[in-house]
């Protein structure tokens, strides 16, 4: 009776291990299967495949089946490691991380702008419009989402009053690299048909044409190399020091910087980029940039190859050697560990000490490109 016994509990002890067993198979079955799902949702876009590829293996930055850095370049730099920082950017408490109020901004109307008037709206993060010589260009819009997942990367209070409706029709969609807070799927498929050509590093259009954009339209582009357009426009594609990828892996699409040459100026558009010898190249290489719009927040000394600390903004612009200087990367999301005008505070005293023409407007405020009498309002002074 007793060996009866023990038989049952073990058969029984069995069924409920192997109960368990199913449970936590069924589990781990159901994540897997959410998260293929959830990765493969048109916005994550598609990694570079066929013809596309193989011009990004003949590509002299493309090497180790990922793109390269002009020099070695970690990413986490910390002797904390990947998870230690991870840890502090997740749960470090920092004081100001976020305005306590609402920034100002300028509800300007785009459609009614006058082609004919060079000018500049910036409209928080790294997204702006610029209007030069009857055309206009659109550089990273995000108006929608910053992160795959909306309740990621707020935006400040304030800050989001412009929607992807307001664009009116560009010439020149500019995309210095595939991270989320520089191309949103939302924004770029609704401003799809008002879209001329779209200019991005190589890799990059893979995701347009996968949204549905006209191949046609896109043009991609490696490290100094440049179209020529029909109106006088010439782009040319440019080194940055960062990163790239919408998904699990990194760097199987080029970032950049760009140089414009139109008619009447030369606009450096700098991206997502640590300080390197790349400024100094360009400032040789380009004697004549009359603006340079130089990446400035979301920076932290455990990152700070992929980003401009804040002693590094005002060399980059030395180096390239530009008439006047537009910051950008700050003022709509909390990314870096800093408080929130701490950049803006910073450029601004470096700005008054070197005699630097500095421009940092209000979200959705005209800049003239000729008007060399525009004031600019520290409008941030009276903000915590």
């Amino acid at each position: 009776m007793k060996n009866i016994i023990e038989k049952e509990m073990n058969l029984l002890k069995k069924k409920k291990r192997y109960r368990m067993l199913w449970i936590i198979v069924s589990v781990a079955a159901l994540i897997a299967v959410s998260v293929i799902i959830f990765l493969n949702q048109p916005k994550f876009g598609r990694a570079p495949g066929g013809e596309r590829m193989e011009r990004i293996k003949n590509s002299p930055n493309y090497r180790n089946g990922e793109f390269q850095n002009l020099s070695e370049t970690r990413q986490i730099t910390s002797d904390k490691g990947l998870f230690g920082s991870m840890f502090d950017f997740l749960f470090k408490k920092v004081d100001n991380l976020k305005p306590d109020s609402d920034l100002p901004a300028i509800k300007t109307d785009l459609w009614q702008l006058d082609r004919n008037k060079d000018l500049l709206i910036w409209f928080g993060h790294s997204s702006c419009l610029i209007q030069i010589d009857g055309k206009r260009i659109m550089v990273d819009p995000v108006f929608c989402d910053a992160s795959p997942v909306s309740f990621v990367n707020k935006p400040f209070k304030g800050t989001n009053i412009y929607r992807p409706e307001d664009i009116p029709e560009i010439d020149y969609l500019v995309i210095s690299h595939d991270h989320w807070d520089h191309l949103d799927y939302k924004t770029v498929m609704d401003i799809k048909d008002r879209t001329g050509k779209i200019i991005c590093g190589l890799g990059v259009g893979e995701h347009f044409e996968h949204w549905g954009f006209d191949k046609n339209k896109i043009v991609e582009l490696d490290w100094n190399e440049n179209i020529v357009f029909d109106d006088g426009f010439t782009v040319y594609c440019l080194p940055a020091r960062h990163f790239s990828g919408r998904k699990i892996f990194s760097n199987n699409t080029l970032w950049a910087s760009y140089l414009f040459k139109t008619p009447s100026q030369n606009i450096y558009i700098g991206g997502d980029s640590g300080y390197d010898t790349h400024f100094a190249d360009i400032g040789k290489r380009f004697t004549d940039i009359d603006l340079a719009i130089l990446e400035n927040g979301q920076y932290d000394k455990d990152w700070r190859y992929i980003h401009l600390l804040p002693e590094y903004v005002v060399q980059a612009f030395k180096d390239l050697k530009a008439k006047k200087l537009l910051t950008v990367h700050n003022s709509k999301y909390a990314l870096g560990k800093h408080s929130w005008k701490a950049p803006l505070e910073n450029i601004s005293e470096a700005a008054e000490k070197d005699s630097l023409n500095l421009m940092i407007p209000m979200i959705g405020e005209i800049i003239y490109l000729n008007d060399s009498s525009h004031k600019f309002e520290k409008w941030w002074t009276n903000i915590n």
